[in-house]
């Protein structure tokens, strides 16, 4: 497991930049989706984004609070539409959450 953490660890503090994606999210709460339109289990996924915290105390974690964006899935505009997908890089911090987890 530790030759994993290491292999991942140069690309921790790039990775960390990748959770500032989440903000986009944040252009919900003066856009906010129709309630009528579907993916709504989708747009609670991006509470995930609050998961990109922890990239203050695991180096890399932070690319999590991409997750963020998913909160304008299939929104009614297309260019708030096109910036949710950027949501799917908070899988980038995954790897850094478990090997943080994993190890002692």
């Amino acid at each position: 497991m530790a030759s994993i953490i290491e292999f991942f660890r140069p690309w921790a503090d790039l990775a960390g930049l990748v959770g500032l994606f989440g903000l986009v999210g944040l252009l919900g709460i003066k856009n906010p989706v129709d309630a009528a339109r579907s993916g709504v289990i989708v747009r609670l996924l991006g509470l995930l984004g609050l998961l990109g915290l922890a990239g203050f105390w695991v180096p890399g974690a932070g690319a999590a609070g991409a997750f963020g964006a998913l909160g304008l899935w299939n929104h009614q505009r297309p260019r708030l539409n096109a910036l949710s997908k950027l949501g799917f890089f908070g899988v980038l911090g995954v790897p850094y959450l478990a090997a943080y987890w994993v190890t002692p």
